[in-house]
């Protein structure tokens, strides 16, 4: 039995370390904000997945490795790539991993840089540091022996200041503009399997702070259906200032729990004046699992490319490439079949994490 993000795993214990995380002071970093994806990258991030627990057949571990290497191999086209992994691990990923991939001997357990990699952030000064949302495997529902630690070994690696928010959860939780705007669902935020204690009010003032922000929109989103508590990353996107990329079905199952709040969320986000538009689910997909999570919305804007997944679908496959291309003209629209990536709940976008150079 393999994990799979859609499922939930309760483990013992995991999620005590949100409740002492959630007590701290948070410290200021005045000036500093999380810039958009689309700010030029020094490098990308991304963590190689070896964790048995997880991925308990070799043949299917193989396959997930060999979707990270293209991915990684794919961005390396364009900007420089880390992959992170302990060091008895390189020698068999680099059957795979091409020569512009540089390995960090960073210890992980499994491949979601968004949620469990450092979130960078920058001011006006030339200046870097992390801004430190503490990783707890989803709200304690998956083991985390490595990956809870892997924010402060990047920071030390590159002897940047790392700022606590006082706050648990994941990247891939929070979508931001870039220009002081976030959107997030409620449930992957106010969570007592991560923020336990914190009210939404509190939450909001440390998201705020962490990501340099000046206004969040809340959406309620999906408690307890899916391991993240439905991370919006998976279905509305900042493309531009105000603007949003957003991934509905066009015949929407109101009995499906994430159907009702996709079309929630896009209501709540219509209403507070963003502009929107809308790319259709594929439906005559590769994979036709319930659990799949076919998303256009996850995907990564490297230096000058937006790597996208494709699934099989003739019709919204094209549909999907032409609106990328006209919200990124002058990147290139790159598409790949990363579909054990759905099978796992997850895509493009969670498996990668991204260092803005500083100007």
């Amino acid at each position: 039995m393999r994990l799979n993000r859609r499922s939930v795993l309760n483990v013992g214990g995991a999620a005590m370390a949100a409740s002492a995380l959630g007590q701290r002071s948070v410290a200021q970093a005045d000036g500093f904000y999380v810039p958009a994806e689309e700010h030029v990258h020094l490098r990308t991030l991304m963590q190689w997945p070896v964790d048995r627990q997880v991925y308990r057949g070799r043949n299917f571990r193989d396959q997930v490795q060999k979707t990270i290497a293209l991915v990684a191999n794919t961005i390396s086209e364009f900007e420089p790539v880390v992959m992170m992994m302990s060091a008895d691990e390189v020698e068999a990923a680099q059957r795979w991993l091409s020569e512009g991939v540089e390995i960090w001997d960073i210890p992980t357990d499994d491949l979601w840089c968004r949620d469990a990699g450092p979130l960078f952030m920058i001011d006006d000064n030339g200046g870097i540091a992390i801004s430190h949302i503490q990783f707890n495997g989803w709200g304690g529902k998956q083991p985390t022996r490595n990956d809870n630690r892997i924010a402060e070994t990047v920071a030390k690696r590159l002897d940047i200041r790392m700022v606590e928010t006082g706050l648990v959860g994941e990247g891939g939780s929070t979508e931001q503009s870039g220009d002081g705007v976030l959107i997030a669902h409620e449930s992957s935020w106010v969570n007592r399997n991560r923020n336990p204690g914190l009210s939404r009010d509190q939450i909001e003032d440390r998201l705020l702070a962490a990501y340099g922000a000046d206004r969040i929109v809340w959406a309620p989103g999906v408690l307890g259906e899916d391991i993240t508590d439905y991370h919006i990353d998976s279905l509305a996107r900042f493309t531009g200032p105000n603007r949003v990329l957003i991934n509905l079905p066009d015949a929407p199952d109101l009995d499906d729990p994430f159907h009702r709040s996709a079309l929630e969320t896009h209501d709540i986000l219509d209403a507070e004046g963003f502009e929107i538009y809308v790319i259709p689910e594929p439906v005559r997909r590769r994979v036709r699992s319930y659990n799949f999570v076919a998303s256009y919305s996850n995907f990564y804007a490297c230096n000058g490319a937006i790597i996208a997944a494709e699934f099989g679908d003739p019709e919204t496959d094209i549909i999907a490439v032409d609106a990328l291309r006209r919200h990124y003209p002058k990147r290139e629209i790159v598409t790949l079949n990363v579909d054990v990536l759905g099978k796992l709940g997850g895509g493009i976008h969670c498996a990668t994490q991204q260092m803005p150079r500083v100007l």
